[in-house]
């Protein structure tokens, strides 16, 4: 992939940009096989890319420069900006939206943040597309509530020359902190939720709740959960950090009874709009933690799959998990290093299979996912 601002030395987010993907698959393979040295594998799966550009349904932008001159795209760390909205990584659809959105700064008065000075009101742009329409949902993220009338008073004409902006919403994140959002969600329209679509599964993006970046490499992995779930006898599923529900709407049938569990409420509003939608019944989601619910339960299900965030599911959990002893495990992990450490203390288990998914080109980032089965 060729990237202008790479060359030009203006980012370097994609620092294996240079190397052919099939390099860098082999070395993510390495990374993997090197993490997991020493425990017993029964099956290496071939690894899972998607397209080397124009893979991201999302942009996070700061937005830094002047209310006239909006830049859209990130702070070195010296505090330099650099407009990113050429970057490859994004579909082209989104240049003729950034296009739009740098001029209603500008018309809805939404002062850059000034980070060194502490002042202004917009901090970042945080732009979603959905695959399924060309439907967007667009968020601002606010110092504060002032500019809250103006923002409004100015959205007919953003909608009306971006009519597919579907979700509108103000975040208000007054630290001053790099921290992308904060905990007040302000709804612009009517629409709460973008409509999304795996595999033919639905699935809904709400403003606060995690969604994958790459939609095609996404749905390879749910696929890939729902063809190994289905291939074993499952008749009860825990889906732990479920999230907005991806893996277990994947893998659930009529017949199966499903657990879906998230500290995220907007996530699981997301779940519960989905699994009513494909009319299954004997699903419930709810807002919890992960570890708290699992280890009150007694009622032992077949399969526990977890999707835990980068610190993994934990020792705690391991423990429960070893002592509960459902018949599968299926580990969906964004940070191999720390699955490597759950999976040597999960003692009760063998590796039965192992797939690599490459979410993230260009960088030493990748997902895995490892199917587990109990020791007789």
């Amino acid at each position: 992939m060729h990237c202008a601002l790479y060359q030009a030395g203006r980012c370097r987010s994609c620092q294996w940009i240079e190397q052919p993907i099939s390099d860098q698959l082999t070395a993510k393979m390495n990374d993997l096989h090197r993490l997991l040295d020493g425990t017993t594998v029964q099956e290496w799966c071939a690894p899972v890319s998607g397209p080397e550009q124009a893979f991201r349904n999302k942009a996070k932008m700061v937005v830094s420069g002047s209310v006239e001159k909006p830049l859209l795209g990130m702070l070195h760390r010296d505090g330099r900006p650099e407009d990113l909205t050429d970057c490859p990584l994004y579909p082209a659809s989104f240049q003729a939206v950034f296009s739009v959105l740098k001029p209603f700064i500008a018309r809805a008065g939404l002062t850059p943040y000034n980070v060194s000075r502490k002042r202004g009101e917009l901090k970042y742009l945080l732009l979603t597309e959905s695959q399924l329409d060309g439907g967007l949902m667009l968020r601002f993220v606010l110092r504060s509530d002032a500019k809250l009338d103006q923002l409004r008073a100015a959205l007919p004409w953003l909608q009306q020359q971006l009519p597919q902006l579907k979700v509108i919403s103000a975040n208000i994140q007054p630290v001053h902190m790099a921290i992308m959002e904060g905990e007040q969600e302000i709804p612009l329209t009517e629409a709460s939720a973008l409509e999304e679509s795996f595999n033919g599964v639905p699935l809904f993006i709400r403003p606060q709740s995690f969604f994958q970046t790459n939609p095609a490499v996404a749905a390879s992995l749910y696929a890939t959960a729902r063809d190994w779930v289905r291939a074993l006898p499952v008749k009860h599923m825990w889906d732990l950090f479920c999230g907005v529900g991806g893996f277990g709407l994947h893998c659930a049938t009529p017949e199966m009874k499903l657990t879906g569990i998230e500290i995220a409420p907007e996530a699981i509003a997301s779940a519960r709009q989905s699994a009513e939608k494909l009319g299954l019944r004997d699903i419930h989601f709810q807002a919890l933690d992960s570890t708290q619910f699992a280890t009150q339960q007694s009622d032992i299900p077949d399969l526990v799959l977890v999707n835990p965030p980068r610190r993994g599911i934990g020792q705690a959990l391991c423990y429960f998990l070893n002592n509960m002893a459902p018949q599968y495990i299926i580990y969906s992990s964004c940070n191999a290093q720390t699955m490597a450490k759950d999976i040597a203390s999960l003692a009760d288990y063998k590796v039965e299979r192992v797939q690599l998914f490459d979410m993230f080109p260009h960088t030493a980032h990748y997902e895995v996912l490892v199917l587990l089965v109990k020791v007789t």
